[in-house]
């Protein structure tokens, strides 16, 4: 620094001022003498720790010049001082008796509570007063520093007779190293800190100020030694005041300000020019800093790093707060950190204007910011001032008081919620809560100063720094983090994986969500983003340097950017230059690295609502009014999915886009992801290691959500996500990426997904019963389409409508039955006949539906999931159900699969509808034959099997279309195995069934043997429905010997052996039987014979109890009578005399005729 004059120095360093006292050495005008002559200067007890050698010729002129009367000799000694002599005795060592530089250090720095007489007190100060104000004192200087003088250009170049001379050589003390100039200017240095009034020019600008602030006398003599420190101690704590803003705090002027910041500035390498440090801190120092070398700020750093001891006295505390206080203005009052960062400083540019010490580049959150700044971009910073700068980052994180911001606008919440926590770092960490809103709310200026201190502290670079969260998850991070290198910045995101799990404990918790709170509103913040996505953010999102910001782009604005090109498309907000194509510019995208890193940090903000600004800004009135009682960790953020109808536009807009990212990438859910690690490993752990936003984890979540690994949280949460994707289309990123074109253009302003679904699905199924040349909706959107329609089918509340309208049901068929595995669908469809009308017709559409497109019926796909495998491997989706059927009597078919075939095919017996197969094969002979029935149906209620019976009925009399004939044959077949698959016999035979056939339903082997068991008892069937179902039974077995499973099974043989060569159907086989019967030469099975013969006699009986409706009726009874043979010769008989009878009659006439023509 150029020293021109002392205004633009101000303050003039204390031994600034010693420049007045030039000449005084030289005392009686003899020239100074050699340094060769020079004797050493012993440290007394008490005194600084090193000890100061000055040339003895100088100290003894030094001496001499200094004495009260100027006429005494060069070799007058203070010891020899008759006021001085007995205190001398007492408190200073015998061999520094002949030292006066020494004496004057052992008695100005004894105890306080150790007084010496006051005319020694007196002479002591009026000795330094002479001392450091004599002319002569600078040729002192020149003489002793002559090697470094010439060393140092700056002072080299300062005019003599000035006192710059001096003051030069005390600015670069750090630099001078020859022995003997350095410890004279230290030792000058220590005599004139001992008072101000002896520092130059300080007591002539800092008058007023010290009269206003009532700092102490300024008159000779009237105060102590101690107390001249005070008054100095006094001016710093005002200054502090003053910055902090206090009420009442007085503004001092600016050139004292200077003058207090430079007195800081020259004791800040060692204490013992503090005086009031030095006398609060002696014992403390002794006791914490005993083996601590005095010199170049040592033992200040020392009693930093115990300030908040609990053996650390409070006067000390205070004293070393304020001093930490005029770091925090100006960092050249700390000595180390001053010399540490000089050369970074210099590089980087950090420190412009050096001509003023309080400038913006002076104060220490300047040089933090900047050096960091250079440190974060990958520059290099030496080890030693990033050493100095931990300690003091760390310094401020553990005091809120030493930023005068905070202390300012955060008053109201320290008095009203964090006072007492002063120390540690608690009082911050407490601000921290209540800027999150645990507390209450926070001034905005309050919450500015928090987000700046720790952007100053940076303690996401090293989580050391924040000596409260150390301290509280110390354990946590032995335990969970141990193989993450101490200080590493990954330790936060190790502490952030572990949240909520076992390993983490309470406090550690609530320190870390406090510290990431702010974290997440400053990308910055977190070192190993700003590493991997600097260069990103540059490209993209416009940003400055790390210590900058933009009104146009707010550091939290950054982290929305750089989310935007990780995962949205250019329709979702991604920013191209105009004209561009996304393919066109794949610079516009995110790096691998930064995108690896975005996601870690959305993965980190999904543990907790508060994590995420955005979310927290726009959603903290809905969070009040709807989540207000959910405090477990992920419940608020599901709270406000689940009312996302009713939440404000903003908030509603954050949630869904939240939402929307949640379904391309899932484990951004963490807790959930901690639940389903289970399941994962066993059946997903393919799909979650290699997902690249492809939403494919959660399909298989769903998927395997009934598996035994599955626990109660993990499909909690799976279910959750299920119901909020119904909420929009958009929330399910595998279908909105499948079916985006198709919604727009075939199913447009449709938002909820259950819509967009039923909507497509509607298109498909009209496209395919058209048999249109084209399907509108495109192949991949049907593919999606149907995983969708298949998770839906899951449980009935992923399909809301059908939900809304069987809620009462619900609760009162099936109270106890669980949501997932369709079961509670299941138990509707079990108990249809007692739904409600609209639940009912719902059902029934749910049915129709199930039974066109088997694949969506999830009970049928989860129980004959391996027999599908088994017997249906190479049938389409539309024939599964067929397929099964088909295979339902297999020895190999699984009996769980098989109970559950029959369940549909009871279903499908009760509408014809329900059954595609049979309405595509009979869909003229329904309408020809049965159209009074269907006109008195409705559209959405079950024909209770009504209309499959009339085509019964039309089957026997061989009246159906070969295709129709064909389905109802299966049907007869299979509903004689099982009459559960007759509605309309087991609506109306209930009652006799379970009096004359117990044994029989119990049984449930779906042999036949109910069916056979009614009609051998159908004499005694009283109720007229159920014996008018019996005979169409036995009107049917006529038809086809295949529809009467036991006649058949008796008879099998028989037909082998005498029918092989008649074809089935039309009663063609069972007439071969009775004509066998008939033929005394064929010799029947007798089980067969029994029961032809008992065939015969119900037929009989059924033709007496239900004569012949019509013709074609009598023509059927007639040709399966047993006596076909006789009824068929009288009838031809009838018919030949009836012939020759016409033919008689018709001669006769002819020959009258012509008898009458003769005449």
């Amino acid at each position: 620094m150029k020293m021109a004059d002392c205004i633009r120095v101000p303050l003039l360093l204390l031994l600034m001022c010693i420049l007045l006292s030039v000449h005084l050495i030289r005392g009686d005008g003899n020239p100074v003498r050699s340094a060769g002559n020079a004797d050493s200067l012993q440290n007394p007890p008490g005194g600084l720790g090193q000890a100061a050698v000055i040339p003895g010729a100088a100290e003894r002129n030094l001496g001499a010049a200094a004495s009260l009367p100027r006429r005494r000799s060069a070799g007058w000694k203070l010891a020899e001082e008759a006021v001085c002599r007995d205190d001398l005795t007492r408190l200073c060592p015998k061999h520094s008796w002949s030292n006066n530089l020494a004496v004057l250090e052992c008695l100005q720095d004894r105890k306080e509570d150790t007084e010496i007489a006051a005319e020694c007190n007196h002479l002591l100060w009026n000795y330094k007063l002479n001392l450091t104000t004599d002319p002569k004192f600078e040729s002192v200087a020149v003489d002793v520093c002559k090697t470094t003088i010439s060393e140092i250009k700056e002072c080299a170049a300062e005019e003599l007779g000035k006192g710059y001379l001096v003051s030069c050589l005390v600015d670069h003390r750090s630099n001078i190293s020859d022995y003997q100039c350095n410890q004279y200017i230290t030792k000058m240095t220590t005599i004139v800190f001992s008072d101000y009034r002896l520092i130059c020019g300080f007591m002539d600008k800092c008058r007023s100020d010290i009269n206003t602030l009532r700092c102490g006398s300024i008159s000779t003599g009237e105060k102590d030694i101690h107390s001249q420190g005070e008054v100095i101690a006094c001016l710093e704590k005002g200054l502090v005041r003053e910055a902090e803003e206090q009420p009442g705090a007085h503004t001092i002027k600016d050139e004292c300000k200077k003058s207090i910041m430079r007195v800081a500035e020259l004791s800040s390498d060692d204490f013992h020019l503090d005086r009031y440090l030095y006398f609060a801190c002696r014992e403390d120092r002794e006791r914490f800093c005993e083996n601590t070398m005095a010199g170049e700020g040592r033992v200040y750093k020392c009693l930093f790093n115990h300030k908040f001891e609990e053996a650390m006295s409070e006067r000390c505390r205070e004293a070393l707060t304020t001093r930490q206080k005029l770091i925090a203005q100006d960092y050249k009052v700390s000595y180390s950190l001053a010399k540490a960062c000089k050369s970074d400083l210099r590089k980087y540019r950090c420190s412009v204007d050096t001509n003023m010490p309080r400038a913006r580049e002076a104060r220490l959150s300047y040089l933090l910011l900047c050096l960091e700044s250079a440190v974060h971009r990958g520059r290099v910073v030496s080890g030693e001032c990033q050493g100095e700068m931990m300690d003091y980052r760390r310094m401020l994180m553990e005091d809120f008081s030493l930023s005068p911001e905070i202390v300012l606008h955060c008053r109201s919440e320290i008095e009203g919620h964090c006072s007492g926590l002063h120390r540690k770092g608690r009082t911050l960490h407490c601000l921290m809560s209540v800027s999150r809103g645990d507390m209450g709310a926070i001034d905005a200026n309050c919450q500015r100063a928090l987000q700046t201190l720790i952007q100053e502290a940076d303690p996401g670079a090293d989580y050391r720094i924040d000596r409260a969260l150390n301290e509280a998850c110390e354990s946590v991070i032995q335990t969970a983090c141990k193989h993450i290198r101490n200080g590493d910045p990954m330790i936060l995101s190790c502490l952030m994986e572990h949240l909520y799990t076992e390993k983490m404990v309470e406090d550690c918790e609530h320190r870390l969500l406090e510290l990431q709170y702010f974290i997440a509103r400053d990308w910055k913040l977190d070192p190993i983003l700003y590493k991997k996505c600097q260069g990103d953010a540059s490209r993209l999102c416009h940003t400055y340097g790390w210590n900058e910001t933009s009104e146009m782009m707010p550091p939290g604005a950054i982290f929305s950017c750089l989310y935007r090109h990780a995962y949205r498309s250019v329709e979702q907000g991604r920013r191209l230059p105009v004209g561009d194509s996304e393919a066109e510019n794949p610079g516009f995208t995110l790096s691998r690295d930064c995108k690896v890193e975005v996601q870690r940090i959305l993965h980190q903000r999904a543990l907790d609502v508060k994590l995420d600004p955005e979310l927290q800004k726009r959603c903290m009135t809905d969070l009040g009014k709807w989540c207000s009682e959910k405090t477990e960790p992920g419940q608020e953020l599901e709270c406000l999915q689940d009312h996302l109808e009713d939440l404000v536009p903003n908030c509603r807009d954050v949630v869904g886009n939240l939402t929307e990212l949640e379904s391309e990438d899932i484990q951004i859910e963490a807790l959930l992801m901690r639940a389903c690690e289970p399941v994962i490993q066993a059946h997903c752990h393919e799909v979650a290691d290699n997902q690249i936003d492809s939403g494919d984890l959660m399909e298989c979540l769903v998927q395997n959500k009934h598996q035994k690994e599955m626990n109660e949280k993990c499909a909690v949460g799976v279910t959750h996500f299920q119901l909020i994707q119904i909420k929009d289309f958009r929330f399910s990123y595998k279908f909105k990426t499948a079916c985006k074109e198709d919604v727009l253009k075939l199913c447009p302003n449709i938002k909820k997904k259950v819509d967009v679904v039923i909507c497509l699905s509607t298109t498909v199924r009209n496209d395919t019963l058209q048999d249109a040349k084209e399907q509108r909706v495109s192949v991949k959107c049907r593919k999606q389409l149907r995983v969708e329609e298949v998770e839906m089918s899951e449980d009935i509340r992923l399909e809301p409508e059908l939900y809304d309208s069987c809620k009462q049901d619900i609760a009162r068929l099936c109270p106890n039955v669980a949501y997932g595995n369709a079961q509670v669908i299941e138990c509707l469809k079990e108990n249809k006949r007692y739904l409600n009308q609209r639940c009912h017709q719902r059902i029934f559409k749910l049915q129709e539906v199930e039974m066109a497109e088997p694949e969506l019926d999830y009970q049928l796909m989860r129980v004959c999931k391996h027999m599908i495998k088994r017997f249906c491997t190479e049938s389409e989706g539309k024939n599964v159900l067929q397929c099964l059927k088909q295979n339902k009597n297999s020895e190999l078919m699984d009996p769980k699969c098989k109970q559950m075939i029959t369940k549909r095919q009871i279903t499908q017996n009760t509408d014809y509808r329900l059954n595609p197969v049979l309405r595509k094969a009979c869909k003229a002979d329904i309408p020809k034959f049965c159209q009074s029935i269907l006109n008195k149906a409705t559209a959405d209620t079950e024909l209770e099997g009504q209309v499959i019976s009339c085509l019964k009925l039309k089957y026997a009399d061989q009246r159906l279309s070969p295709d129709c004939e064909d389905q109802i044959r299966v049907i007869l077949q299979e509903s004689a195995l099982d009459y559960r698959l007759d509605p309309q016999l087991q609506m109306h035979c209930t009652q006799e069934i379970s009096q004359l056939c117990p044994e029989e339903a119990a049984a449930q082997e779906q042999t036949g043997q109910v069916e056979e068991c009614l009609k051998v008892n159908l004499l005694k069937i009283k109720l007229e429905p159920c014996k008018k179902e019996v005979l169409n039974m036995l009107k049917e077995s006529k038809a086809d010997i295949f529809v009467d499973p036991v006649l058949h099974t008796a008879c099998a043989l028989d037909i082998k052996h005498h029918c092989a060569a008649i074809p089935p159907g039309r009663g063609r086989q069972m007439s071969c039987l009775i004509e066998a019967l008939q033929d005394k030469r064929v010799r029947l099975q007798p089980e067969c014979k029994k029961r032809l013969q008992d065939r015969i006699d119900m037929w009989s009986y059924a033709a007496k109890v239900a004569p012949a409706e019509g013709l074609s009726d009598l023509a059927m009874q007639v040709m399966t009578s047993p006596s076909k043979n006789y009824i068929l010769t009288v009838i031809g008989a009838g018919v030949a005399v009836l012939f020759l009878m016409g033919l008689f009659c018709g001669r006769f006439t002819k020959r009258v005729t012509q008898e009458l023509k003769d005449r």
